[in-house]
């Protein structure tokens, strides 16, 4: 089954939330499922945190709760996906097994009072897991109210490493079906180097704390392999118990978080992925850099969600101020902004929208993480927000639903060096600030561009509909993905690399070749001489002749000098004002039918920017219309009658001028759109 296949398949868009009956009185179930109904809301989550309600003591099981909230959904037309309530372990279960609990890497056990204080390993876990979900799905197989699953809740978020004793007992089973022995264990972690080597394998474990707090790269790399293959064994325990007790239900889980394959996930365990968007986490965690993208930078997430499931769910879409009571304090969403964010999340492929939440919690830990309706239950601006979209959505949503995001451009990355730049500060340094600077680029060229992971079993032909690839800092590059690439350029495609590429294997290991190793034929470069840019430098002049002019950019961050090795590279940039000033910063190899760019630093902005225009892209709507920076643009376009519906985002708070100098119509406002037009702060346009 190919990863396409593994898309949300829906013939009606529906949109709705979070519900949580059991923290709330009975008397307001019914109430709040009719102005659901009103609002134009179809669909809603729930039991993801109720394992106790489901489960008072062990063995003993109870449904009544849910069954009333079920009949009612079903009564007024509201569609249910349950959530199997394993990432909140009941009280009677962490008292009476502890081992359940997951521990630092300090040996600290984490304890009962929060979420995801367990470890996926611990057998009794994985247990009392399978039944809970089994009693479940048992139970609830034939209610015509429930159409999907969510499996736990954002596996991997708040915490993405585990250290218990069942955790190093299982880090030692998946190597020794990895490895096969110790002599390749060793040689795999280069535990020959400071005396490391291994000679029975209860000696072996996941990091512990070290000297220094270094451990050994190639263990580290090991260790995050493994996080990820036990969170989606635990989700698989799950998944393949409801695929048999309610085989009519669809499966999903929700959060795409750090030390996890979703890919992987998905493909093993899932019929599709679903994310939780939630863009106000920019105003406390902004993106670096120059000209930050702030809530706009979800539109990256969102791609990288759109890579795993073209069409997927977004399970929690943010509707009010977000925090707990002892951090992440964002402010309200301002008038607008929670509209722009829920059709900025349906023009990056999303076809089912669940808000967070339907009432924010009057108790707990997520008292000001706010839902549509506040605590006081009477109407609101959000509550009036959420009936416009719905109204709007009720008109237009069927239409959109099944098409897909298209673009000519794609940013590449992959898991590995991800993984290994978490600890190799020598390149994973420069993956955010290389992605940031790109995505911003295309963005404020209007130019939309997809995020697609490359991988083990990568071939060719799901990267020969993009005409430009971008793959910064691939460190650890493999024979087979350089020639996947080769094979890709040969055919009339262009790559981009930046700094620090190609010279890890799959262990992590340096090769024992000219950077950047396996890529450097099809860059006709080898790197001469490098340097790690201080933090008492400064960055170099890189002088870019373009076709466009010269240009001035910067080598931040680290720089390759390069030497050309192929008759067919061109110098298109040298450094200028330091040691190596003169010697070629940027590089263009003609190779095959298509060519390969290789820029010897980590990219700026204004890089970025400058091999945009080198390479000829632009907007596709270039001619029909002019827009502002601060607007988004994305396409998506019916993959059979080639039906498509352009996304106009204004991110800013002031009105944005657009022009259009070809008709388009409106259809949220059923209105024509010619000349000068004014879009209202946090305005959104869908047009045809």
């Amino acid at each position: 089954m190919t990863k396409l296949e593994k898309s949300l398949e829906a013939s009606r868009f529906r949109l709705g939330a979070c519900y949580y009956p059991e923290q709330w009185p009975e008397e307001m179930w019914e109430e709040d499922l009719k102005r659901m109904k009103k609002m134009n809301f179809s669909i809603i989550r729930i039991a993801e945190f109720a394992w106790s309600v489901f489960e008072p003591r062990e063995g003993e099981y109870r449904f009544e709760l849910f069954d009333k909230v079920l009949d009612l959904a079903h009564q007024y037309g509201i569609e249910v996906i349950l959530g199997t309530p394993t990432a909140t372990p009941p009280a009677w279960l962490t008292a009476k097994y502890p081992e359940v609990l997951n521990v630092s890497q300090q040996r600290v056990s984490y304890q009962h009072g929060q979420r995801r204080h367990y470890n996926y390993n611990s057998p009794v876990y994985r247990e009392l897991s399978a039944k809970i979900t089994r009693k479940m799905a048992e139970h609830y197989k034939n209610h015509p109210a429930v159409v999907g699953w969510q499996i736990d809740n954002e596996l991997n978020c708040e915490i993405n490493v585990f250290y218990s004793e069942a955790d190093h007992k299982a880090f030692r089973e998946w190597l020794q079906k990895k490895y096969g022995n110790l002599e390749r264990l060793n040689e795999a972690w280069g535990a020959v180097f400071w005396n490391q080597t291994y000679s029975d394998w209860e000696q072996v474990h996941l990091t512990r704390p070290t000297v220094s707090d270094s451990p050994n790269p190639h263990q580290a790399l090991d260790e995050k392999r493994f996080i990820s293959y036990s969170a989606i064994s635990f989700a698989q325990l799950q998944a393949d118990i409801l695929r048999i007790a309610a085989p009519r239900h669809w499966v999903t889980t929700n959060g795409i978080f750090g030390h996890l394959d979703s890919h992987s996930l998905t493909e093993s365990c899932l019929d599709f992925i679903s994310y939780d968007s939630y863009p106000n986490f920019s105003t406390i965690y902004p993106d670096k850099g120059e000209e930050p993208l702030l809530d706009r930078k979800w539109s990256l997430n969102l791609s990288v969600a759109r890579d795993i499931s073209p069409n997927f769910c977004v399970m929690e879409q943010q509707s009010g101020p977000g925090g707990w009571v002892n951090k992440m304090e964002m402010p309200s969403p301002k008038p607008g902004q929670m509209r722009l964010w829920t059709y900025q999340s349906i023009a990056h492929g999303a076809d089912m929208i669940l808000f967070f939440r339907w009432r924010t919690a009057v108790f707990g830990t997520e008292i000001y993480w706010h839902g549509i309706n506040d605590y006081h239950n009477e109407p609101n601006r959000r509550v009036m927000e959420a009936a416009g979209i719905g109204r709007e959505l009720a008109e237009v949503g069927d239409r959109i639903v099944g098409t897909r995001y298209q673009a000519d451009i794609a940013i590449i990355r992959d898991y590995d060096n991800e993984w290994d730049g978490e600890l190799d500060k020598w390149h994973g340094q420069m993956q955010g600030k290389s992605v940031s600077a790109w995505f911003k680029a295309l963005q404020y060229h209007h130019i939309p561009a997809d995020v697609i992971y490359l991988r083990d079993q990568a071939d060719c032909s799901h990267l020969n509909k993009y005409k430009v690839l971008v793959y910064p800092h691939p460190a650890i590059l493999f024979d087979a993905t350089a020639q996947v690439l080769k094979d890709y350029v040969r055919r009339g495609g262009t790559v981009i690399f930046g700094c620090r590429s190609g010279y890890k294997n799959k262990d992590g290991h340096c090769l024992r070749m000219r950077m950047p190793g396996y890529a450097a034929e099809l860059c006709g470069i080898t790197v001469e001489d490098f340097t790690l840019i201080g933090p008492n430098e400064q960055a170099p002049t890189v002088i870019m002749t373009a076709q466009a002019g010269t240009r001035e950019l910067k080598g931040e961050a680290f720089n390759d000098i390069l030497r050309v090795e192929s008759a067919a590279a061109e110098v298109l940039a040298v450094y200028q004002d330091t040691y190596y000033a003169g010697k070629p910063a940027l590089v263009r190899n003609k190779y095959g039918e298509g060519t390969a760019y290789y820029f010897g630093a980590a990219f700026e902005l204004t890089a970025a920017a400058s091999l945009i225009e080198e390479l000829g892209i632009v907007s596709p709507i270039e001619g029909h219309m002019e827009l502002p920076k601060p607007v988004e643009l994305s396409i998506r376009k019916h993959p059979g009658t080639g039906e498509s519906f352009i996304f106009l985002l204004n991110y800013s708070g002031h009105e944005q001028t657009v022009r259009f100098n070809t008709e388009f119509i409106d259809l949220l406002k059923n209105c024509k759109l010619h000349g000068d037009v004014k879009m209202e702060p946090y305005g959104v346009y869908v047009i045809q």
